[in-house]
């Protein structure tokens, strides 16, 4: 659960590439002689005919900038592919935070030397390691230079090697950008941060702390809830160290983004990760955003140790204490708050006692979310030069952690509860769908895809380690619609899947009870339903069968508009006049006939 994320870039709008003489650019091979291709097959030589895979390791802040990367690559004509066998270019956006995911990219350009394709490597591997061996021969992109993606494209399928990692000012917001999941917007408040920790690559990668203004912020989110996007996470390498360098803070940000939100709670906003340094200044007020209507009861706060020693080993800032008082202090304040931390184990001269001081603060405080790592020394980083605790004593010590926080039960109490959830997701299963509540628990439900984007009131039926499974007990009226015809756009609104993405839409919503009979959508229509939802969804639509359509048509007779009833009442008339016409011709025909 990491949430050490960044940011994206400005620069030449959507198209328009600025000279390549601003380029580093090494001939890499010469140009092959091509078959020659008819007028139906485009030229490989014809810049945004081609197709690129994208791969992303890490952060949701990677994320992030992949998908604007593929934003403006597709606004330019390439094609995207989630098939790296189909496409002509792998770019493959990295991660530097631990040893596994560098090794991960190394593996994966060995795979795309092997199968000839042309490789772009962004992220913060080729910005913290530009001198890798792994990178000789291959084009690579900066963190920070995410905004000129199609020139490092293009000429590197020219067979180019292009170079571009020098900074700059911070990147535009409002660039071309095409989300992995199409509910969800992942903001970047700030890139770097002002630590310096002992362990962390990130920070040679990301930089100092260079944070977005309040406006340009608030006009992101405006811009993004206007798209439909239902969830919008905040991120960055340390939420809590916002605007310190511009002269603003977090709770003036958060306060201006809330007053964005509507007002239905339709569109929800999660606070990204936090170091306790700083938010320790602005505790109370952070209590008073987060019990806010729309915004997730949820903040993801990394300890890394329970030892102090070990954290000024690590040069954290802060202590034990320090990190108790941020707890307690969210606990108290905001109602069903959920914590999320990280633990680093075996970390450069931790003795025995250290981390029992660790387990001891897990088992206390039963956190529903911690990311448990072994230590991996980063190159570059004063850790790595640090006496080291032997790997078998790291992986004895993980898989003890490991085995302590999987024994909670954190969502025990949640069981028969009601709890409203923003469904934004198809679960890996491919059978359930996906909603948060409140406080970020994850819950799990069966129900059609024509309720993503939207809101239900849901009773936990039973819970897990990891999430609970829920009951719809109400839902929207107009998704209850879609979801027996199978339909995936409303009629009341042009964007699929949701009737909450325009003000005038929202207020034509009202909610059905399903727990009751009325309208024939009670517990039978449910348990009716399920066999047809238990399917594996394909994409954006559930298999179909003829008892959901004859159901759908029975409900829908009782809830006809006033233009169907105009029409039926005409439809009515005719045939009643075609019956009279009738009653009088036949008679004369059949005398006419027997004369």
């Amino acid at each position: 659960m990491e949430d050490i994320e960044d940011v994206i870039s400005s620069g030449p709008p959507p198209g328009l590439r600025l000279p390549l003489t601003s380029l580093s650019m090494k001939s890499r091979r010469k140009p092959k002689a091509r078959p020659l291709q008819d007028d139906i097959n485009p030229s490989p030589l014809i810049p945004g005919t081609q197709t690129i895979f994208v791969k992303t390791f890490g952060c949701s802040h990677n994320q992030s900038d992949s998908e604007y990367m593929s934003g403006q690559l597709s606004a330019f004509g390439y094609a995207l592919t989630d098939s790296p066998e189909e496409a002509d270019l792998w770019l493959i956006n990295t991660c530097t935070v631990k040893a596994p995911s560098q090794s991960a990219m190394e593996t994966l350009i060995s795979k795309g030397k092997s199968a000839k394709k042309s490789l772009v490597i962004a992220g913060c591997v080729p910005q913290g390691s530009r001198d890798l061996k792994e990178l000789e021969g291959i084009s690579i992109i900066g963190v920070q230079q995410i905004d000129r993606v199609v020139e490092v494209v293009e000429e590197t399928l020219k067979g180019h090697e292009v170079q571009l990692l020098s900074r700059k000012t911070l990147p535009s917001l409002d660039l071309p950008k095409v989300r992995k999941n199409k509910y969800v917007e992942i903001l970047p408040i700030n890139v770097g941060c002002l630590g310096a920790c002992t362990y962390c690559k990130t920070k040679h990668a990301r930089g100092h702390l260079g944070s977005y203004t309040v406006g340009s912020l608030v006009e992101r989110l405006r811009a993004v809830i206007s798209e439909g996007v239902k969830e919008i996470w905040l991120s960055s390498e340390d939420t809590g160290a916002y605007g310190r360098d511009i002269g603003v803070n977090l709770p003036i940000l958060l306060n201006a983004l809330i007053a964005e939100l509507p007002a239905d709670g339709s569109t929800m906003l999660r606070i990204g990760m936090t170091n306790p340094p700083f938010i320790l200044e602005h505790l109370e007020e952070i209590a008073k955003v987060l019990r806010h209507p729309c915004v997730y009861a949820f903040l993801h706060v990394p300890v890394q140790s329970g030892s102090n020693a070990v954290l000024g080993a690590m040069n954290r800032e802060y202590t034990v204490s320090d990190f108790r008082t941020v707890v307690d202090t969210l606990i108290r304040l905001v109602p069903d708050m959920q914590i999320a931390t990280d633990i680093i184990c075996g970390f450069p001269g931790e003795t025995n006692d250290d981390f029992r001081r660790t387990v001891a603060l897990i088992k206390e405080y039963q956190f529903p979310h911690v990311h448990i790592s072994q230590f991996y020394p980063r190159p570059g980083t004063r850790a790595a030069r640090m006496k080291k605790v032997s790997s078998i004593e790291v992986k004895k010590r993980s898989r003890e952690l490991t085995s302590v926080f999987e024994s909670f039960n954190p969502y025990k109490e949640m069981e028969g509860r009601i709890e409203r959830i923003c469904i934004t997701e198809i679960a890996p299963d491919g059978v359930h769908l996906v909603g948060h509540t409140k406080g970020y628990v994850q819950v799990l439900i069966i129900a059609p895809d024509s309720m993503l984007g939207t809101s239900a009131d849901v009773k936990i039926a039973s819970v897990g380690r990891w999430s609970v499974i829920g009951e719809v007990i109400r839902i929207p009226k107009q998704a209850e619609i879609r979801a027996a015809l199978d339909d995936p756009v409303s009629n009341a609104c042009e964007k699929p899947y949701s009737c909450m993405c325009k003000p005038e839409c929202s207020s034509k919503i009202s909610t059905v009870d399903v727990s009751s009979t009325e309208n024939g959508w009670g517990p039978t229509f449910i348990a009716s339903m399920k066999p047809l939802l238990l399917r594996r969804r394909r994409k954006d639509s559930i298999p179909r069968s003829k008892d959901t359509i004859d159901r759908a048509e029975r409900w829908i007779r009782f809830d006809f508009s006033w233009l169907d009833r105009m029409l039926v009442c005409g439809i009515a008339v005719s045939l009643l006049a075609i019956a009279v016409l009738l009653s009088r011709l036949l008679p004369e025909a059949v005398a006419v006939k027997y004369v």
